[in-house]
């Protein structure tokens, strides 16, 4: 029984390793929709607890290592008025001690991109505006520690700006490995006593680690060979499809 439980434990670790590769490889061309699919994946196989925390360690990586590479093009302005919208939201959970059940996990990540793209223009949700940037942090942490992952609603912030995609994707990594290690913060600490023990082995977060740096690195390559025009385009198919996807996942997970 001890070999069969190893035995699907590695077999487990192993669709973990390409899903982490792949999602951080998508990650690293639109700087979102491959955390989503992680998250999905995760939630499947995991629990929600579990999932949070592997989730947000990988991501963490994967965003941070794509911070790194592409650190020329960093805005550090935007990056430190985000970060105070950021705290503002872990306080306001610390407060109520919310934690999402699958179900809800996946009705919100699949909700994010329509929500996303039904925000109008002339609302003006430009991130290099005052007071935008830490409303954004603010909205998109909540939505991290609700969901796991809020990329499209962070995308919103981003697509009115005068930015170009590579400080887009790189601004977006450092803000996105910040609220990945508050999510750690919160379901690793804050909140653990309010989840079951994760039961994950160290090496699953240590092997899931450089397979997001490839993933990344894979990403930081196809990126360079696409236009703007693509960039937003491919985003926008992606997202709609993934989004209806979840979202009879989680309408599935209420009814049975």
């Amino acid at each position: 029984m001890k070999r069969t439980n190893e035995g699907l434990m590695f077999a487990s670790a192993a669709i973990l390793g390409v899903v982490v590769v792949m999602t951080a490889t998508l990650s690293g061309i639109f700087g979102m929709a491959g955390g989503m699919i992680l998250m999905a994946y995760l939630t499947f196989a995991y629990s929600v607890g579990a999932a949070m925390m592997l989730h947000g360690a990988t991501q963490a990586v994967s965003n941070g290592y794509r911070a790194i590479i592409n650190r020329d093009d960093i805005v550090w302005r935007l990056v430190a008025t985000n970060l105070t919208g950021s705290i503002a939201a872990l306080a306001l959970f610390m407060l109520v001690s919310f934690v999402p059940e699958k179900p809800t996990v996946y009705l919100v990540l699949g909700a994010i991109p329509f929500v996303a793209f039904s925000i109008p223009k002339s609302w003006g949700l430009d991130i290099t505006k005052p007071l935008v940037s830490p409303a954004c942090g603010f909205v998109v942490t909540a939505l991290t520690l609700t969901a796991g992952v809020a990329g499209p609603i962070l995308d919103v912030f981003f697509v009115q700006s005068p930015l170009t995609r590579h400080q887009i994707v790189a601004t977006k990594a450092v803000t996105q490995t910040l609220q990945h290690l508050t999510k750690l913060l919160y379901f690793g600490v804050l909140a653990a006593h309010l989840l079951p023990d994760a039961n994950l082995p160290w090496w699953i977060y240590a092997m899931a680690a450089p397979l997001a740096m490839l993933g990344t690195t894979l990403g930081k390559m196809l990126l360079d060979r696409i236009n703007d025009g693509q960039f937003k385009k491919w985003s926008r198919y992606i997202l709609i499809v993934l989004g209806t996807i979840l979202i009879w996942r989680g309408v599935s997970l209420l009814l049975g």
